[in-house]
């Protein structure tokens, strides 16, 4: 009987693929109403209270809660989470800190409903690449283009190709003596990387909650998840956003989740000076504008500060501002980029003779589609030089 082996074999182990039958994730009941008070939260411009009041409506309807675990425990576990806080005012009677506590929300639930809009609306774009907008000129840039050359005296090192410069020289000079020369170095191409900035221009006329229809909720969604994009994505990009209803002004970011209408007619022209003058500061060479808006200008503020309104039709004197400040932009080599959330005809037919003015682009979208148009646009723009 032969003696075993002192070094015994590992034992065969099964590779490949293990198919098993796919079983359901378990959603705990905070993430259930957690994903439904993101959208009231946002629905009522960070109205607490009252995303409050609607999800205890909805829970009444569709037991979302149970004995073990209710409304109020879901409030209390949005506090120990850090998505909400308790704020209090002085009431005159009592110290500082004293008085009726008032719940918020926190910068961690801001964050969390920009990011849950991007995963909404842009759920099926590919993360990759290190954010920025390549140019078709090539270059000393930052991104391999695939293409190579041979070393010339200046280049870098970091752009030499050692892989096909070791093939070179095994090539040139032979295996049994190999020499690595200047002549054999490769270099590979490089494509030039620009910075895109973009300025969002949002609508917030009293038209935007006209007829039954909420208008403003979908385009603050679309700026929360243009703006997580940007900031994720493209870090070296940069995007300011404007609201323009009697006149305009800048918000940030941060604001987003707040956003309301107001009981304003349509400044565009006011809108299209503010974002000309953010985009003047701005030292990259692309430069664009989105605007979002479902109706036609009716407002101009006057030099004497005083505001000249027309709701009737399309007013000439108004329009005709439009058209020179679209002609201005294209001199200033900035597109604009139109997304009508309307279909009159004589609306259409506005908007078409503005783009052409600017030489941009126009859309006509339902509210539906309008976060998908928007990415599109930005990353096509973002892949060339809009001054071409």
């Amino acid at each position: 009987m032969n003696k075993p082996s002192k070094h015994t074999p590992l034992q065969h182990q099964k590779s490949g693929f293990i198919f098993t039958k796919h079983s359901a994730k378990q959603e705990s009941i905070f993430d259930r109403l957690f994903g439904v008070f993101q959208e009231l939260i946002t629905h009522t411009s960070g109205d607490f209270d009252e995303a409050i009041d609607w999800l205890r409506q909805l829970d009444q309807e569709y037991e979302i809660t149970t004995d073990d675990y209710t409304i109020d425990d879901f409030i209390q576990e949005l506090k120990d989470r850090g998505f909400i806080r308790e704020e209090f005012e002085q009431d005159g009677t009592n110290g500082p800190g004293q008085g009726d506590g008032k719940l918020s929300i926190t910068e961690k639930l801001e964050r969390a409903l920009r990011k849950r809009a991007l995963e909404q609306i842009f759920g099926n774009i590919k993360r990759s690449g290190q954010g920025n907008h390549k140019t078709k000129h090539l270059g000393t840039g930052d991104e391999q283009s695939g293409d190579f050359r041979q070393y010339q005296f200046g280049d870098a090192m970091d752009q030499i190709s050692m892989t096909e410069s070791i093939k070179n020289a095994q090539i040139n000079n032979g295996i049994g003596d190999f020499r690595l020369t200047e002549n054999d170095l490769v270099v590979e191409e490089s494509m030039h990387k620009s910075q895109m900035s973009t300025v969002l221009m949002i609508d917030i006329s009293h038209s935007m909650i006209l007829y039954g229809e909420d208008r403003i909720t979908p385009a603050k969604k679309v700026a929360m998840a243009l703006s997580e994009l940007i900031t994720t994505r493209y870090p070296k990009d940069t995007l300011d956003i404007l609201v323009f209803g009697n006149d305009a002004w800048p918000i940030k970011i941060k604001d987003l989740p707040y956003l309301n209408v107001g009981p304003y007619h349509t400044n565009t022209v006011a809108g299209l000076q503010l974002a000309m003058d953010m985009l003047r500061r701005k030292r990259n060479t692309n430069k664009q504008i989105f605007m979002i808006t479902d109706g036609k200008p009716s407002c101009l503020r006057l030099p004497d500060g005083t505001y000249y309104k027309n709701s009737n039709g399309l007013d000439e004197h108004i329009v005709n501002k439009c058209y020179m400040m679209a002609a201005q932009a294209r001199k200033l080599h900035i597109p604009i980029t139109t997304f009508m959330i309307a279909s009159d005809p004589y609306l259409q037919q506005f908007v078409d003779q503005f783009t052409q003015a600017n030489q941009g682009k126009s859309f006509y979208t339902g509210l539906q589609g309008l976060g998908e148009m928007i990415f599109t646009d930005y990353e096509t723009n973002r892949k060339r030089n809009l001054r071409q």
